[in-house]
């Protein structure tokens, strides 16, 4: 296999960028990361914008992969991987000192990432799982870290996954009602409830509320590809609106994503 470096890439990028009609714009790449064992290739653009002309609305990406013939190709900016880590650093503070602290190998080996490296965790702490949006990879989540864990949603919202059916509104998918999920909780004896909050962390009594990957600042396609995704059968499309909008801000969505999925929202409800 020909060595892989930023010249490479570089110019099969604007190789690829002429072929199809892209404009031809500047960018710069400032590192290569290739893991192996994975096949997966990451390129860290030195800003949003040049990775966004490496992108290239998905198809120069694409055929990119295509040219080297990898399994995965990912794009980072260095801006990215910064505001990863101030993330992380306060995810690290917020759970030392509580029952949240076998979480620290795994914020530790996001630190690290590219590429991503998890050793193996064993939570031993009860938990509530409520099928949100993304609720097939928060159960892939769980799993992976051992969590012993109940999953609760709303009835019919996910035909495919077991969970014992609440009440609630379709709004709550992307905007789940933390009071209500913190009684749930209570009642079940569960010290940690993941959903899709609006937020990483934050506590209600005794029961630590969390949007794991909000706390590990983990993309929508990153989720996406480790766990998998499940559609829900009811969706309220303003609040999923709301939800790619915010995400998107975040940086834990890309725009492509989040127009995809508006799309697809609205299409399902003609």
């Amino acid at each position: 296999m020909v060595e892989i470096t930023p010249e490479l890439i570089e110019n099969l990028v604007r190789e690829i960028r002429r072929e199809n009609g892209f404009p031809d714009s500047p960018f710069r790449i400032d590192e290569i990361r290739y893991d192996e064992e994975n096949d997966k290739l990451f390129i860290i653009a030195h800003d949003r914008t040049d990775k966004s002309v490496i992108i290239g609305n998905s198809f120069v990406i694409g055929k990119l992969r295509e040219r080297l013939k990898i399994k995965q190709v990912t794009v980072y900016s260095n801006l990215d991987l910064e505001i990863k880590r101030r993330k992380l650093e306060e995810a690290e503070e917020a759970v030392k000192g509580t029952k949240l602290e076998f979480l620290l190998p795994i914020i530790g080996a996001e630190m690290r990432f590219p590429p991503r490296e998890w050793p193996e965790v064993r939570g031993d702490l009860r938990t509530l799982i409520f099928l949100s949006f993304n609720a097939r990879a928060l159960v892939g989540l769980a799993e992976r870290l051992k969590l012993p864990y109940t999953a609760v949603g709303l009835r019919y919202a996910f035909p495919k996954l077991e969970y014992e059916p609440i009440e609630g509104e379709p709004r709550e998918l992307f905007s789940p009602d933390e009071e209500k999920l913190a009684k749930v909780a209570e009642e079940k004896g569960a010290g940690l409830v993941l959903a899709d909050f609006p937020f990483g962390l934050r506590w209600k009594g005794d029961a630590a509320l969390m949007n794991p990957f909000r706390f590990l600042h983990i993309g929508f396609f990153e989720t996406k590809y480790l766990f998998g995704f499940e559609w829900p059968t009811v969706i309220d499309k303003n609040t999923l609106v709301e939800f790619v909008v915010d995400l998107t801000y975040e940086g834990l969505m890309e725009s492509t994503d989040g127009a995809n999925l508006i799309w697809r929202a609205w299409r399902r409800r003609k």
